[in-house]
C-alpha cells in the first residue's frame, strides 16, 4: 500500500501529487507551475499574482441553494522546509519526496515530509475536487516562501480574493482551534577575521554534535530542546578559552524556523593537547547528555582525527583572541523560551532560535529568528542580540519583521467551527493562540474584514526528517472540514 491507496482519497492522492514537484522555500517555480496546471485542467479559473513564482488562486462557484453563503477563502502554502538527515542522499530542488506508511503515520524516508503544509494543501485541493460538498464560493489561497519570511503574504495584492472568511489550514494539532499567533523577525550578526595559519606539527581535529531532536522553532521551542549550535559552543568555549586549541571553522543549523540537530567545528592543536581535549570535550558532553537526557536521548558527540579533505578545507585557524570572543558572544546569544504569556497559562510569549552559525574562511554570521506576542518584548529582544554580538566586534542587522494576529472575540467562524466539533465530537474544541508564526496577521493586514481562524490535522516534529502526519486525524480533519463548509452562515 502506498499513501495514494489511504482515505479520504481525495486528500492523499493530493498530497501525493505535492510530493512528487520539488518544493522547498525560495524555490517553487516547479510547484507553482504544478497547481496552476492543476486548476486549469480541471476547468477552475486560476490565477497566479507573480510568475513565475507567486501566490495561486483558485476559485470555484458555490453548490446550487448554496450562492447565499458568506465566501469562503481555504488558505495554505506551497512551499515546504527542506532538512535532511546527514547520511541521507536528497537534493530537494530536483527529487521527489520518498514517503511511507508507518502504522498511523505517513512518513518520509530521512528527509522532511512536507506535510506542514502539503497536507493542508492537499485538503483545500480535495475540496475542490469534490462533488459531495454542499458549499457557497469558495477560493483556495496557496502561498510562496511562507517557511523563510511569509513572502508570499506579504506581497499578495488587495482585491483579488473575494470571500468574506478565511480557514488557514496550516494548524498542526487536531481538535485546535487556532484564534492568534506571534509575530517575527530575523536576526543577522556579521563579522570578519584575518585567519591565522596553524604551526606544521598541529594535528586536525574534526568535532561533532549530532542526533539531537530538533523541531519547529515555534510550535516546539516551549520543549526546550538542546541546540546543536549552543552545545557545540560551550564544547569548544572550554577547549578554546582554557586549553588553547585553535578554532578553524565552525557550522552549525540550515533554516532560522528549524531548531538546529547537528553542529561541526574543526580545531587544531599540539599532540600534548589532544588526551586533556578529548577528556574536556567528554566531560562536558556527558553534563550536556544529562541536561537533555528527557528531550534529546539520542544526542551524540565525536571527536576524532580530522579526514585529509576537511583537513584541505580549514588550513586556516581564528586568532584565539577573536575566536574566544565569537564564542563567548554565541554562549550569550538568547535561545529558546525568553518569556512566557502572563495572560494566557502555557503559551510562549517571547523566544529566540539561534538558527544558523557559520565561521570559516575570515567571516563569522549568525542567524536567528525571533517570535513574541508583544512587539515591545521582540525589539526588546533584539536589543540584546545586538548587545552580545557587539561585545565581540560583530554587526546586527534585523529584517522580515511582522505583527502578530490578534485574537478577535467576536469571530462569527470560530464560533461555528466550535458549534460542528461539539456537534461531531460531544465535546468542546480548545480555541487558543500559538507562539509559531501564521500567515493569518499578514492577510488580515491586507484584508482587515475577513473573518479568520486556522484548523489542521495532527503532524509530530515539523522541519525536522521525523516529521509524521497521523492518517486518522486527516481523515477526521477531512470530514470536519466538510461539516465546517456545509454550516457557513448566510451573507
Amino acid at each position: 500500500m502506498t499513501i495514494k491507496d489511504l482515505d479520504p482519497q481525495l486528500v492523499w492522492k493530493n498530497f501525493y501529487g505535492l510530493t512528487q514537484v520539488p518544493r522547498p522555500s525560495k524555490h517553487e517555480e516547479k510547484i507553482t507551475s504544478y497547481l496552476y496546471n492543476w486548476g486549469i485542467s480541471r476547468g477552475f479559473e486560476t490565477i497566479v499574482d507573480n510568475e513565475p513564482i507567486g501566490n495561486v488562486i483558485i476559485r470555484k462557484a458555490a453548490t446550487p441553494g448554496c450562492e447565499n453563503m458568506k465566501g469562503v477563502i481555504l488558505q495554505g502554502h506551497m512551499d515546504m522546509v527542506a532538512q535532511k538527515n546527514s547520511d541521507t542522499e536528497h537534493d530537494f530542488e530536483n527529487d521527489p519526496i520518498q514517503t511511507y506508511i508507518d502504522g498511523d503515520w505517513v512518513r518520509a524516508k530521512g528527509t522532511t515530509l512536507g506535510a506542514d503544509d502539503g497536507l493542508g494543501v492537499a485538503m483545500a485541493l480535495a475540496v475542490l475536487e469534490s462533488d459531495d460538498i454542499k458549499h457557497g464560493p469558495l477560493e483556495v489561497l496557496i502561498t510562496f516562501d511562507e517557511e523563510t519570511g511569509l513572502t508570499g503574504a506579504q506581497q499578495l495584492k488587495p482585491g483579488l480574493l473575494q470571500g468574506d472568511i478565511l480557514i488557514n489550514l496550516d494548524s498542526e494539532t487536531e481538535g485546535e482551534i487556532c484564534v492568534g499567533c506571534a509575530g517575527g523577525l530575523d536576526a543577522t550578526a556579521t563579522g570578519t577575521y584575518t585567519p591565522a595559519k596553524p604551526e606544521e606539527n598541529w594535528e586536525c581535529w574534526s568535532l561533532a554534535v549530532k542526533g539531537l531532536t530538533g523541531g519547529h522553532s515555534g510550535a516546539d521551542i516551549h520543549l526546550c530542546r538542546a541546540n546543536a549550535n549552543k552545545v557545540i559552543a560551550r564544547i569548544l568555549y572550554s577547549l578554546v578559552k582554557n586549553l588553547g586549541v585553535k578554532l578553524a571553522g565552525l557550522g552549525g543549523g540550515t533554516l532560522r524556523n528549524a531548531i538546529p540537530r547537528e553542529a561541526f567545528a574543526t580545531v587544531y592543536m599540539p599532540s600534548n593537547l589532544i588526551q586533556p581535549a578529548v577528556a574536556e570535550a567528554q566531560r562536558i558532553f556527558a553534563e550536556i547528555k544529562n541536561e537533555y537526557a528527557v528531550t534529546d536521548p539520542d544526542a551524540l558527540m565525536t571527536f576524532e582525527v580530522a579526514d585529509p579533505l576537511t583537513a584541505a578545507k580549514t588550513p586556516d585557524y581564528i586568532p584565539q583572541e577573536q575566536a574566544v570572543a565569537y564564542l563567548r558572544a554565541l554562549l550569550l546569544c538568547p535561545d529558546g523560551v525568553v518569556r512566557m504569556s502572563s495572560e494566557i497559562p502555557g503559551l510562549v510569549e517571547t523566544s529566540n532560535n539561534l538558527s544558523i552559525v557559520r565561521l570559516y574562511g575570515g567571516n563569522f554570521s549568525v542567524k536567528t529568528l525571533m517570535r513574541s506576542s508583544v512587539d515591545t518584548a521582540k525589539m526588546a529582544l533584539a536589543d540584546q542580540f545586538e548587545a552580545a554580538f557587539s561585545l565581540a566586534g560583530v554587526s546586527s542587522e534585523f529584517t522580515g519583521g511582522y505583527s502578530g494576529w490578534a485574537p478577535n472575540s467576536k469571530s462569527e467562524i470560530v464560533k461555528t467551527m466550535k458549534e460542528v466539533y461539539e456537534k461531531m465530537y460531544g465535546k468542546e474544541p480548545s480555541v487558543l493562540a500559538i507562539h509559531a508564526g501564521l500567515e493569518c496577521g499578514i492577510l488580515g493586514g491586507t484584508y482587515p474584514h475577513w473573518d479568520m481562524a486556522s484548523y489542521g490535522s495532527t503532524l509530530e516534529m515539523p522541519h525536522s526528517p521525523d516529521e509524521r502526519a497521523s492518517i486518522s486525524s486527516a481523515q477526521r480533519t477531512w470530514e470536519y472540514l466538510k461539516a465546517v463548509l456545509e454550516a457557513i452562515p448566510q451573507k
